[in-house]
């Protein structure tokens, strides 16, 4: 059997585990990084209080790790081009579990800041692995299926693991929220262990090929529809716990359900985007950026009342769907260099999680109120859909150019 374009034998990987097995040890990886993730929003106002910062400012420490999952992805993606996937994922998954560990323990603001910054140096590198990985078990035809499946472990963290951190944080104190994902990371080294297929490193690989994706304009395009388009939800979801008890005014026992119907969302789109982009890839970046703005437009008239603004916000999850698809539209544009490319979509993510908070606390901040960050998200999410008009543009240029220049070419024979 010839090997595939990631330098494996579609066989040979078949018979050495079952590939819904492979899937749920990959998934439960992403279930300890989205817990952790969107957790540390929802437990915002109890860690500021325990660490005696408001919360715009405890908002830096989310912003730390999305500025981890930024530097981490591409320097881990370089360095570990000729690592098996199946080791670098343990070793992955192994710091990951450490860093949250020391998250529980962090005795200051500063110490916080330095934990959470380290929590996310493997993220993306965990997730652009991940999903080649879970491309090569299938058909090239279902793989916006099998990344979006890896990535659901983060979506159903969202109607879970963030649920129960957040109670957890409430009953117990805030710091047995990053415990607990510690000791999913280690649940998770033990699976991938377990279950994930030895495969060699892509023939050739090396960081120097891997640093070849950056020479691709395609890759900035797609890299530039996440970090812009996604900080929308982020610029949200940070503060939609503050939203919810101060102008929803529900009681504090309620902000988790409220969070869950968000992973409801979340876990919805993640299905419906990835069944969509195995079909039309573009044009479904494309829709799903358009479905951001308009429901991130509803939050701040919905956020008065319980039902509507959990409507909006089931609605808002839904956008998170653009992971699977970008993830795919990067195997398609980054030729060779399918690590980095992989990788450097949750730096672009996590850039997208540190604008938006950002952007969102500066708003609050000025005194335009917790809805205002609505109408931040809804501009980050046209501005993602722009940089997508540009790819697409791009795209059908340099085809018609490279078309017109094959005809020349087979006219002068």
């Amino acid at each position: 059997m010839i090997p595939d374009r990631h330098g494996n034998d579609p066989v040979a990987v078949a018979r050495s585990a079952h590939p819904g097995l492979v899937l749920l040890a990959l998934a439960m990886g992403g279930f300890a990084i989205g817990t952790t993730e969107f957790a540390t929003m929802s437990l915002l106002p109890y860690f500021a209080a325990g660490l005696g910062i408001d919360e715009p400012t405890a908002g830096h420490v989310i912003s730390a790790y999305a500025l981890g999952v930024v530097v981490g992805a591409p320097v881990i993606a370089v360095l570990g081009a000729a690592v098996a996937r199946r080791t670098l994922l343990i070793g992955l998954m192994a710091v990951f579990a450490a860093a949250n560990v020391l998250s529980a323990l962090a005795p200051t603001y500063g110490w916080m800041l330095v934990f959470r910054f380290l929590s996310g140096l493997p993220h993306g590198a965990y997730f652009g692995v991940a999903a080649l990985m879970a491309a090569s078990l299938v058909p090239p035809h279902r793989r916006a299926q099998a990344v979006a499946r890896t990535m659901l472990g983060l979506t159903v963290a969202t109607i879970l693991g963030v649920p129960l951190a957040n109670g957890i944080g409430q009953m117990l104190g805030w710091r047995w929220g990053f415990g607990v994902v510690g000791l999913l990371a280690l649940l998770t080294v033990a699976l991938v262990w377990a279950y994930a297929p030895t495969q060699a490193p892509q023939a050739g690989a090396s960081p120097l090929r891997e640093l070849g994706a950056l020479k691709r304009r395609q890759v900035w395009l797609t890299l530039g529809i996440g970090a812009i388009g996604f900080g929308g939800i982020f610029a949200v979801y940070t503060y939609v716990a503050s939203t919810l008890m101060a102008v929803t005014q529900v009681p504090p026992h309620a902000v988790p359900i409220v969070l869950s119907v968000f992973g409801c969302g979340m876990t919805a789109g993640t299905l419906a985007v990835a069944w969509a982009a195995d079909r039309a890839l573009m044009p479904t970046v494309g829709g799903v950026l358009l479905w951001s703005a308009a429901s991130l437009a509803l939050y701040p008239f919905a956020a008065g009342n319980i039902w509507a603004v959990s409507l909006v916000v089931f609605l808002i999850g839904g956008g998170g769907g653009l992971g699977a698809a970008l993830q795919t539209r990067l195997m398609d544009v980054a030729d060779d260099a399918q690590t980095l490319a992989a990788a450097l979509n949750h730096s672009a993510f996590n850039a997208a999680n540190a604008l938006g908070p950002w952007l969102g606390g500066m708003a609050i901040a000025a005194g335009w109120g917790w809805t205002s960050t609505g109408w931040v998200g809804c501009a980050l999410a046209l501005g993602g859909f722009a940089v997508w008009a540009v790819a697409v543009i791009d795209e059908r240029l340099t085809a018609a150019r490279d078309a017109a220049r094959d005809a020349v070419v087979t006219e002068a024979a």
